[in-house]
């Protein structure tokens, strides 16, 4: 896909890319996809594609939503049809991200029809199909070499203007081995009856996968005779998976995804877009199902020649103390714009506040020389004292705008000379691209997790309605003192401040206390 920096002729047609988002798990989205996405001038997007993928577009990127849910008025297809055509002809990159595969009982091969029927140049990026994903992370694999040989796809909900169906429910009776529809719940009562009436076995297992690879995931299983039913007690609905064979019975001892230890918990992470995916990642990987909410954003400081001129500075002090990631970042994105060898850097010696810090340090591949048990800033000031007196020391702290004093001011109190460094400032974060705030208002959640005192504020200052019954995990005593200071009640504070402190505790909390319904 074309980069921004390469600008089309007014003249120049578009080309469009009709993108599998996969099932629903990011982690099953395509390398391609991903490209597609931060390349794109404008994105159509589905109802199954997980919006959390829009994360990925760059900040210009025109986001429509074209979403078909039950009940609610949406473009129809000839309209999408234009509108993917009409973007193109205006000489954009026009992603449709479709749910699951672009051919596969989606409407992706009209589409392309549409756009090839204009003259426009497309592309196609496959999917990962729920078809096979949502019964795999359900612990059922659709084929196994001593239940069956072969496995039929096929959708319950087909083209409402056809006077009769398609598929052959006798043929299917006859094939046997295991069967996989898609887009039918609401039917499902009606097509089990019509493939009991055709001879198919009453006790033939039977599953129903809702919302697979998700966070949100829940599986029902029963048999051919009674699942429907099942269903309807349970109050099971759209979008879902039904699965019919013996492969099913698998489930009870291949049942993976959903007994991992944060499986069922809605966990809300507030730190900024770029740096969620850390905290995000191992959420998911432990089963929660993350939403996304960034409350901060960073941004350049204030004053960026102020903060250059002392970067070039730098080899003049005897400490450089960094107090984040971003900071780090920051510091070494100017660095290397002035100088191109390292050891322009002189023979200052590197502090850090906490492992994540320091990593991203030696990333750059430089030393720390300090860096304090304990990943506050209090704890770098008594580090400091330890190495005896720092009288005449001068120290570079690299830090955000409007941080805390107590580092500053505790190092000039031993008697060091201390310059700050102000490497970048957080902002409100005002856009919220993938629908968060709404999700989050209509789903409510389990736990929400602060990573600093600007989340904290920032997250308050949107004035949303606190869900019922969400609790709260802070990464350390600072960020939960700034809570506690705003009337928020602290449940989980984490025992090693930083990210993967945060996570282990959360596990703890939730250890033995789920109370995920069960459905099997």
């Amino acid at each position: 896909m074309e980069s921004k920096s390469k600008s089309r002729s007014k003249d120049e047609k578009g080309k469009v890319y009709l993108v599998g988002a996969g099932p629903g798990d990011l982690g099953l989205a395509t390398l391609r996809a991903k490209e597609c996405i931060e390349a794109a001038d404008v994105i159509v997007y589905d109802h199954l594609a997980n919006p959390e993928m829009l994360g990925w577009a760059r900040a210009d990127t025109e986001i429509i939503y074209a979403g078909k849910e039950p009940g609610k008025q949406s473009l129809g297809q000839a309209e999408i049809n234009a509108l993917l055509v009409g973007k193109a002809r205006e000489g954009k990159e026009v992603v449709r991200l479709k749910g699951g595969d672009p051919f596969l009982f989606g409407r992706g091969a009209e589409e392309a029809q549409a756009i090839v029927d204009a003259g426009i140049e497309f592309e196609v990026v496959p999917g990962i199909t729920s078809a096979i994903a949502g019964p795999a992370y359900a612990g059922i694999p659709v084929t196994h070499r001593a239940e069956n040989s072969h496995v039929t796809f096929f959708t319950g909900h087909e083209d409402p203007a056809k006077e009769e169906s398609a598929i052959d429910y006798a043929a299917l009776a006859k094939l046997g081995g295991t069967q996989v529809m898609l887009m039918g719940v609401e039917r499902l009562g009606s097509i089990t009856r019509e493939m009991l009436k055709l001879g198919v076995r009453a006790d033939l297992p039977a599953a129903l996968v809702r919302w697979a690879t998700t966070g949100r995931q829940e599986t029902l299983t029963g048999t051919l005779e009674d699942i429907a039913q099942r269903a309807v007690a349970s109050g099971f609905e759209a979008p879902a998976v039904a699965v019919f064979g013996d492969v099913v019975a698998l489930r009870e001892s291949l049942n993976w995804y959903e007994k991992r230890p944060l499986s069922g918990k809605r966990i809300v992470v507030t730190r900024t877009r770029k740096q969620a995916s850390a905290l995000s990642n191992k959420l998911r990987a432990l089963g929660a199902q993350v939403i996304e909410l960034p409350t901060i954003r960073i941004e350049p400081p204030t004053d960026l020649r102020e903060f250059a001129e002392l970067v070039q500075d730098a080899h003049i002090y005897d400490w450089i103390v960094f107090t984040s990631a971003n900071g780090v970042e920051a510091f070494f994105e100017i660095f290397f714009k002035l100088y191109d060898d390292a050891r322009e850097l002189g023979c200052a010696r590197i502090a850090a506040i906490g492992p994540a810090t320091a990593q991203r340090v030696k990333d750059f591949h430089f030393h720390v020389d300090l860096q304090p048990d304990e990943f506050i800033a209090e704890a770098v000031a008594k580090e400091f004292r330890k190495q005896g007196s720092i009288e005449n020391v001068r120290i570079l702290l690299v830090r955000a705008e409007k941080a805390r004093d107590v580092l500053p001011r505790e190092l000039s109190a031993a008697g060091a000379i201390v310059d700050e460094a102000f490497a970048y400032r957080t902002v409100p974060e005002t856009r919220d691209i993938t629908g968060a705030r709404n999700q989050l208002a209509k789903e409510g959640a389990d736990l929400i997790t602060f990573t600093s005192s600007s989340t904290v504020e920032n997250f308050l200052a949107l004035g949303l309605p606190w869900p019922k019954g969400m609790q709260v995990a802070s990464i350390g005593p600072i960020t939960s003192k700034t809570a506690r200071d705003q009337g928020l009640k602290i449940d989980i504070e984490a025992r090693r401040h930083d990210i993967d402190g945060l996570v282990e505790t959360i596990r703890r909390f939730f250890a033995g206390n789920s109370t995920r319904r069960p459905m099997d």
